[in-house]
């Protein structure tokens, strides 16, 4: 008697991952890429020049202004955005390349990007907005990573309460008390939204299958 798992085909999810800066989602992203195979990070467009040591194709495409601006006339981005004197966009086509081989794809973007990625690929969407358990442990780790000046750490501060206005629009919410209690919440969501029926797309043809066995 075989335990073999049969392969089924799946198509790809993107998983979305938002919070206020120094709520934790970016060391929750960074475990899931080092502890899951399936998944890999979205790669962004952008108009900035390269700094030293940054990969075409791995960090970001690096285009015109003009060939962005193609780009967003011709619908080519999944969400984009101008950040200073730069613009930003995810290119939709590598995207439905992963999606299609049944891989998942992971973004880091804030609540503008996810409302744009809803209104262009609702079916494949899951959103998760990670919040911290307190305004007083947000502005304390803000302050321990040691990245910012106290000015920054105030304006991200006096930014985080829009941010988290947003925290209905997402499928999942997730309180990072602790950090590996966080990534195993977002594990199995993960895990869970690999399962749904709508993405089981070689199902149809597994189960006509077995309905045929004696």
């Amino acid at each position: 008697m075989s335990n073999t798992i049969p392969s089924i085909g799946r198509r790809g999810l993107m998983l979305v991952m938002s919070s206020p800066s120094g709520a934790g989602k970016t060391t929750i992203s960074r475990a899931l890429l080092d502890r899951d195979p399936g998944i890999s990070m979205s790669v962004s467009a952008t108009t900035r020049a390269p700094r030293p040591g940054e990969v075409e194709g791995k960090d970001y495409y690096f285009v015109s202004v003009e060939r962005f601006q193609a780009m967003v006339e011709a619908g080519e981005f999944l969400e984009h955005a101008r950040v200073f004197d730069n613009y930003y966009g995810t290119p939709r086509a590598p995207v439905e390349a992963v999606l299609r081989q049944g891989r998942d794809v992971l973004f880091d973007i804030d609540w503008q990007g996810t409302q744009q990625m809803r209104d262009t690929a609702r079916a494949d969407l899951v959103s998760v907005f990670v919040l911290p358990p307190s305004v007083k442990e947000l502005e304390r780790r803000l302050h321990t990573r040691a990245q910012d000046s106290a000015e920054v750490v105030a304006k991200r501060m006096a930014k985080a309460g829009d941010e988290m206005s947003h925290w209905p629009e997402y499928d999942y919410i997730v309180v990072n008390v602790n950090v590996e209690a966080s990534i195993r919440e977002v594990q199995s969501v993960l895990n869970a939204e690999r399962l749904r029926r709508e993405r089981q797309i070689g199902m149809h043809d597994f189960v006509t299958k077995l309905r045929g066995l004696d």
